[in-house]
């Protein structure tokens, strides 16, 4: 098959979603050093293919050397005139336009990338203005700590905090406040150490997680927290709801619900509202919630703030009701503040109640201190609400920290001081059946808790409904997970199908119609949020990157750490099954992200450990040998064709088939290089443009690798480069692995023996190990199964290669159903039954299975007559050749600067001819045949090993020729 007829299959087709940009691989054209070179140009790839925007150099020795650059890129002022620029030696704009700063903030900016392709990008069509934005900013009271505040007062201080105390007692109650606040408190000086260390874009916490664990971490947790917001909403309802009700029992639809305490008569029956009735009225509340959520999201802002007055009112009313209480004041069971009821409410009380929380001895629900750490827990979270309005806020680095520190420890204490006054103000048995006692002893009137309560829960609600939706949006513009398409929204726009999936979760969790499962619930995901906060800047600050550069100082990664142990100590005493159930949650939804979904390089803190681990293996590594047991295949795959390739397909298809075939379950490291010929300068976007097109299409192969390409005055001083540069340490290439130029006499490419000889040479010389691949086009792929066997012809002693390749290619399918043929070629005098005892010891040994077939051959022989014809005939044309050139070298009285002993060429010329009909013998239906590479002989030219080589792999469909570098890699010791 001829080279540039390539089979037209899959393998050669790049993937439709590949860049059609690339190198076009023109015919092999003459060259005064290398005649084998490629022409190599870029279709369009951006404004450096425009002439236009090329830097002209003029060079005049007679002027001093002076230099001089002549651009046709205009170079505007502010208002798109004419300015000359006082550093224009430095050959960018410099930093007092603070346009030219705009690329730091992430907006797309043309960036020059080499001086004689750049363009100067003060084009105003290109870089609009900085204009003066008319938004009104928010400042840290009115945009972090009110929304904070506002976020955490909510529905569980009003009416289950009583209920909490009488429970747990006042200590254990100070225990729940002190392990919840600690864990808010930890998360908040965790976040506000990330969101001081950049600009803030829409998604809140998943922004923050996502850029500092990466995507699959950010969307998995991101998509928990959409959960938990939206879950939030449907119990905000319900508070309000259920408030609703207790305040106007009449309004109810369905017959009420008599329940005892302790299962003795009360004076007065305790009234709780009816399922049916929290569910008719929580659907009815959130429909019309909906609709205001699709009235405008400016609206909500403007209406949102003045829902925190009622609930301040409400508190200033609940203190001065407490402090003014006296005993069965302003109801029965209230003492007023007394020593007593401190003494009595001091230890816990734990009790079985129903569903309504009312003790009663054969209810469901058995409490304990796990239990309602999971009910506080919502009581203290919204935290999170200054970081998700941080494109309002005038100045981030500073409001968010500050505002939600605050208000964090502003609630704290507030929790702090309502338990012991609720613990001294009434009796245990007031605690636990007034489920709504804030309001009870509120002054002046109960209606005015009532009225706090609805308002501050529905506002609270309103949130909900209106962040979930933006977060679900924020996550899906990343363009991560193809599933959430459908939530995608245009900038500005509302996230109406966002809206509505959030309204329908909101309503399912309504219909439940029980607060008390669905508080653990919102708890789970919370936590799992904190937890993804504190282990994120934990790894920020453990890594301590250069980019790790928070304003906000006063944070360590030990308190990070703390915070997110606390975090998943806390989901586990909770509930060990909602905690399970929720890890599971995320890990399926990390799982299906890493599978289905789009990757993405956010920077995220998981590539800043994998690099310091590889900085750290490195060193560990050293430079020293690497022992045989640990040593791994690196090669590295030269792509440089011997003739052309189909269009836009940088490497032969094959190649990449049998770098992975070199790896054992694919661990291992493939380095695909390729060189351009020409000038550095010149040829630099070009380069990178193959670079790019080269990695594509080996991601697209399936081959774990890195692409480079170099670009070098020729072939030959590019290679040598590399094999000299290229890797670090022992992650260094150690293996070549090139194409054999099967196409060189049929293409009439005499330069290629040189290009050929010269490569191996300096593999040689650069202590490097070579494989050359005979019959690449006929190599099998992946789907196709080969049978046969695998022979090795065993000359030279490589260190071990050649037989671990052989036992490499057997791990893969394809050649998993052949056997392995170890043939020894022995002089005609040695002992061959004393050398395959000793080979099928040494193989033993090796732990390789393998049959040792020994070939007694006589290096210098004329008269074989067991050469196979076409072997023959191959021989007696290459005699014919080599005495044409040896004749035409006399002829140009070249002779003097090299010396040729034809004797010595015709012993050669036989070797090989003998090798070759063995292997036609032995090994004609072999699957692979692996053989070792002759070096080449001093003071013979390139195009005499040619010849040899040719008849060497004649008529040999898929061959192997391999050389070692003097190093063992396979070892008989454990």
């Amino acid at each position: 098959m001829r080279n540039e007829e390539i089979e037209s299959s899959d393998d050669n087709e790049l993937p439709s979603s590949a860049p059609r940009v690339g190198r076009k691989y023109g015919p092999v054209v003459a060259h005064d050093n290398d005649p084998v070179v490629l022409e190599m140009s870029s279709f369009d790839h951006g404004s450096s293919s425009n002439p236009l925007n090329k830097v002209k150099t003029s060079f005049q020795p007679n002027s001093g050397a002076v230099a001089k650059e002549e651009s046709i890129s205009d170079d505007r002022g502010v208002n798109g005139e004419h300015k000359e620029s006082k550093l224009e030696l430095f050959g960018f704009d410099s930093l007092v336009n603070i346009l030219g700063l705009k690329s730091m903030t992430g907006e797309p900016m043309p960036v020059p990338s080499s001086p004689r392709g750049r363009d100067d990008g003060s084009n105003p069509a290109q870089h609009p203005l900085i204009q003066s934005s008319s938004v009104v900013k928010s400042g840290t009271m009115m945009g972090v700590f009110i929304p904070c505040l506002q976020n955490i007062l909510g529905i569980i201080y009003y009416i289950r905090f009583s209920w909490i105390v009488g429970m747990a007692g006042i200590g254990g109650s100070l225990a729940v406040v002190a392990l919840c606040g600690l864990c808010t408190f930890l998360t908040a000086v965790s976040l506000s150490a990330i969101a001081t260390n950049g600009a803030m874009k829409g998604g809140g916490p998943y922004y923050l997680i996502g850029r500092a664990l990466g995507p699959e971490v950010g969307v998995s947790i991101g998509l928990c927290f959409f959960l938990g917001n939206a879950v939030a909403g449907s119990m905000y309802v319900l508070g309000a709801v259920e408030t609703f009700l207790n305040a106007v029992p009449k309004a109810g639809l369905f017959r009420e619900t008599i329940t005892q305490v302790n299962g003795t008569a009360v004076a007065e029956p305790i009234t709780t509202p009816s399922l049916h009735d929290l569910q008719v009225y929580g659907i009815i509340v959130t429909i019309v919630l909906v609709f205001i959520v699709f009235g405008g999201v400016k609206m909500i802002n403007k209406v949102a703030p003045a829902f925190l007055i009622p609930v301040l009112f409400s508190l200033l009313c609940i203190f001065i009701g407490i402090f003014a209480a006296r005993e069965d004041h302003p109801a029965v069971g209230v003492t007023g503040l007394s020593l007593k009821s401190f003494r009595d409410n001091w230890s816990s009380s734990y009790q079985t109640t129903n569903n309504a929380g009312i003790p009663d001895p054969a209810g469901e629900i058995h409490w304990h201190f796990n239990a309602l750490v999971g009910l506080f827990f919502p009581a203290v979270t919204g935290i999170m609400a200054g970081s998700n309005r941080s494109a309002s806020l005038k100045d981030t680095q500073r409001s968010i920290p500050i505002g939600t520190l605050a208000a964090t420890l502003t609630t704290t204490a507030l929790y702090f001081i309502s338990v012991f006054l609720l613990g001294s103000v009434a009796t245990r048995e007031k605690l636990f059946t007034d489920r709504l006692l804030t309001a009870t002893i509120a002054w002046p009137s109960s209606s005015i808790i009532y009225i706090g309560i609805i308002l501050s829960t529905l506002g609270a609600a309103l949130q909900s409904l209106t962040g979930a939706p933006r977060l679900l949006a924020a996550i899906a513009n990343d363009d991560i997970l193809p599933v959430l398409n459908y939530f995608k929204v245009a900038e500005g726009s509302e996230p109406h199908i966002a809206t509505f999936f959030t309204a329908f979760l909101c309503i399912a969790c309504v219909v439940i119609g029980n607060l008390d499962l669905i508080s653990p619930t919102i708890t789970m995901f919370y936590l799992l949020c904190y937890a993804g906060v504190n282990l994120s800047c934990f790894l920020l600050d453990l890594l301590d990157a250069p980019s790790w550069r928070p304003r906000w100082k006063f944070h360590h990664w030990s308190l990070s750490l703390l915070g997110a142990s606390l975090c998943i100590v806390i989901m586990f005493l909770i509930s060990w099954s909602f905690t399970v159930v929720s890890l599971a949650l995320a890990s399926l939804i990390y799982y299906y992200v890493s599978i289905k979904g789009k990757a993405g390089d956010w920077g995220d803190g998981f590539k800043s450990a994998y690099f310091q681990l590889a900085l750290r293996s490195l060193r560990s590594l050293g430079a020293s040998n690497v022992h045989p047991k640990n040593w791994y295949p690196i090669p590295l795959i030269f792509c440089r064709p011997w003739g052309k390739l189909p269009e836009n397909v940088p490497c032969h298809p094959k190649l990449a088939d049998f770098a992975n075939c070199m790896k054992k379950k694919g661990r291992g490291m493939s380095i695909f290089v390729d060189i351009l010929d020409g000038d550095y300068h010149e040829c630099a976007e070009d380069a990178k443009t193959a670079c790019k097109n080269l990695a594509t299409y080996i991601e697209y192969k399936r081959c774990e690798g890195v692409a480079e390409i170099v670009v070098a005055p020729s072939m030959s001083d590019g290679f040598r480069g590399i094999v000299q540069t290229m890797g670090l340490g022992n992650l260094k290439p150690n293996i070549v692995v090139l194409r054999y130029p099967e196409i060189w006499r049929r293409e009439n490419l005499t330069e290629i023996p040189s290009t050929f000889v010269g490569i191996i040479n300096d593999c040689i010389v650069a202590n490097k190990a070579v494989v050359i691949v005979k019959g690449l086009d006929e190599w099998p792929n992946e789907y196709q199964r080969q049978y046969g066997t695998i022979d090795l012809y065993w000359i030279v002693r490589d260190g071990g290669l050649m037989l671990l390749l052989s036992q490499l290619l057997l791990t893969k399918e394809m050649f998993e159903s052949c056997k392995i043929q170890v043939f020894c070629i022995a002089e005609e005098d040695s002992d061959a039954e004393e050398l395959k005892a000793d080979v099928r010891k040494f193989l033993y040994d090796l732990r390789m299975q393998a049959e040792v077939i020994v070939v007694s051959m006589k290096t210098w022989d004329h008269g074989d007559d067991h050469a196979q014809d076409d072997s023959v005939e191959a021989f007696v044309a290459a005699q014919a050749r080599i005495k044409d050139y040896l004749a035409q070298i006399k002829e140009e009285e070249k002779q003097q600067f090299m010396v040729v002993n034809e004797q010595q060429v015709e012993k050669f010329l036989y070797t090989t001819l003998k090798l070759n009909s063995t292997i036609m013998k032995y090994s004609r239906m072999a699957a692979v045949v692996l053989v070792s590479l002759p070096p080449p002989p001093v003071n013979h030219p390139s195009y005499f090993y040619m010849e040899y080589m040719d008849l060497l792999v004649e008529n040999i469909p898929r061959l192997l020729i391999v050389r070692g570098y003097r190093k063992d890699v396979v070892t008989l010791f454990t």
